[in-house]
């Protein structure tokens, strides 16, 4: 039988426009005492729920987190008691036997036997920082769908610009395209335009414009996407405002200047870690529990003393992708443990990079919860130099590896290689 742990407790079965509630009362020791009522979801019926919840003497209380149904509940019995967000994925009830109802004393059954993990609700500050932080990446994704579009539009008009300039929306390519909208240029001259290392490649820019088919329809598509595009940016130009006007408001000064001191993490997205994560470490027990909830370390399945697929689980996704953004930065940065990680795990992944990023995401969380926790700035530590026996192993390795390619190395030139050096007097 699995005690008790919490006496007067209440279970919150979220609507759009019902709420189902279930509070259960008395000694740890005994059966619990059952009242159920039902509220409405506009706020004079949300302070109704909220004094009956005190009247009563419910300390905790449990509800689904269930779209964004479940912040307005939140938003009214915050201050007043503690409050758990529970996964639905972990409170499912028995099927065939769901109602509201007994949702809502399920809900406070797992919550009066401590079988609930609760979800981390960050302070409203962090909460506001987050809100941001996610709208700028949404709008950075619909630039990137709307630059596409942009691309469609010239390969309807035979324009094939897309395959000799890396960047349409460069210095070069928004000129060319510019000239394009005007119809007046011909193939040589929009050529012409191209600045800097794309003038190499003249040659190729006058095939891929000769013989287009841009008319009036495609300039007025494309004029569409473009005005579209500099709404966008002076959309995220504001939001960089306001997302480092709240950070300075919320007093996160010192703790985003901390992460920035990992390598590849730069303003933005340390900005994005401290919305999601927040300053205070002491929410997460260990930088494990907080690798599990973004999602960027193995998960566990073993069974029959087997281990089964170890597939990371489905955590944080707007911190695991800010922080694989990071891993690709990181790999980059020369002089970098994080940049010897991320070949080491590819090397042993059969080149596949997915896993080297993976273990690089994992290993900067890390590093952040490190930092955060001990208010010290990130100190990169060169792996020590390798012993004989490091080096004899890696000498074995890769000879195996010159033997699969067909190279044979002679039997004197690797005991030579293998044996210890010595220092002469």
């Amino acid at each position: 039988m699995i005690c008790a742990a919490i006496e007067r407790c209440a279970g919150i079965d979220v609507g759009k426009k019902v709420l189902a509630v279930c509070i259960l009362t008395g000694p740890l020791d005994q059966e619990p005492r059952v009242e159920r009522r039902r509220f409405g979801t506009i706020t004079v019926e949300l302070e109704s729920l909220r004094d009956w919840l005190k009247a009563e003497g419910i300390t905790h209380a449990v509800m689904e987190s269930t779209g964004s149904y479940w912040k307005p509940v939140f938003n009214i019995l915050e201050g007043s008691l503690k409050v758990c967000l529970a996964n639905p994925q972990e409170v499912k009830n028995r099927k065939g036997h769901k109602t509201d109802d007994k949702d809502g004393w399920w809900l406070a059954h797992l919550l009066r036997h401590a079988m609930i993990y609760p979800s981390f609700i960050p302070p409203r500050a962090i909460r506001e920082l987050r809100d941001l932080t996610r709208r700028r990446k949404r709008l950075l994704s619909d630039s990137t769908a709307e630059k596409n579009r942009v691309q469609k539009v010239l390969e309807d008009a035979n324009v094939k610009l897309g395959n000799v300039l890396t960047d349409l929306f460069g210095v070069s390519g928004q000129l060319m395209l510019e000239a394009l909208l005007e119809g007046k240029a011909q193939p040589a001259q929009i050529a012409q335009l191209a600045k800097r290392g794309a003038k190499k490649k003249i040659p190729e820019l006058i095939q891929a414009v000769e013989g287009h088919r841009m008319s009036d329809h495609h300039r007025q598509m494309i004029r569409y996407s473009l005005k579209h595009l500099l709404f966008l940016e002076e959309q995220i130009a504001e939001l960089d405002r306001d997302i480092t006007a709240k950070i300075e408001e919320a007093n996160l000064g010192p703790a985003w200047q901390l992460v920035q001191t990992v390598p590849g993490i730069q303003d933005r997205s340390a900005a994005n870690i401290l919305a999601e994560t927040g300053a205070d470490m002491k929410q997460f027990p260990s930088a494990k529990h907080l690798s599990s909830w973004a999602g960027v370390c193995p998960g566990n399945n073993r069974s029959a003393g087997k281990n089964k697929s170890s597939h990371t689980t489905g955590g944080n996704p707007w911190l695991r992708s800010a922080l694989t953004e990071c891993a690709w930065a990181a790999a980059a940065t020369k002089n970098c443990s994080l940049q010897d990680k991320f070949w080491r795990v590819t090397s042993r992944s059969g080149g596949q990079k997915a896993p080297a990023l993976i273990a690089v995401a994992h290993a900067m969380l890390t590093l952040i919860y490190r930092v955060l926790e001990n208010q010290q700035p990130f100190q990169d530590r060169k792996a020590p130099p390798l012993g004989e026996l490091q080096k004899q192993r890696m000498i074995r390795h890769h000879i195996r590896r010159l033997g699969k390619l067909g190279i044979a190395i002679p039997r004197v030139a690797y005991v030579a290689a293998a044996q210890p050096t010595t220092s002469m007097d």
